[in-house]
């Protein structure tokens, strides 16, 4: 089951971002990776992990746009796929920059 849910990871990962890159043509989109996908045991929920290159009223627009246009994505994949139950998918906000950043500061906090 595990490599079936790896799998399956990686192929929304991959028709997700063609999705929106190709599919959806709402102007709140801003430039958006989709950097990972995680999956329940059960293959009923994915939570789908995304970075945006802007500022944070950039971020926010197209946090609400992926909201918007979450059921036409999972319609679509529903399409694409052939696996018996599409998950349901929950947009995550992340910013590898920030965690980044996060990090050299707690490292130069405990240096000094």
């Amino acid at each position: 089951m595990r490599y079936r849910r790896l799998k399956l990871q990686d192929l929304l990962r991959e028709e997700v971002s063609a999705i929106i890159m190709r599919e959806l043509k709402d102007p709140g989109f801003g430039f958006i990776t989709i950097l990972d996908v995680e999956m329940t045991e059960d293959l009923k929920n994915a939570k789908i992990y995304y970075s945006i290159y802007g500022d944070e009223k950039e971020r926010e627009r197209t946090g609400d746009a992926l909201k918007r246009a979450k059921g036409y994505i999972k319609f679509l994949l529903g399409e694409r796929l052939k696996v018996k139950y599409i998950p349901e998918i929950t947009f995550i906000l992340d910013d590898p920059f920030e965690r980044v950043a996060r990090i050299e500061e707690l490292l130069k906090r405990s240096k000094a």
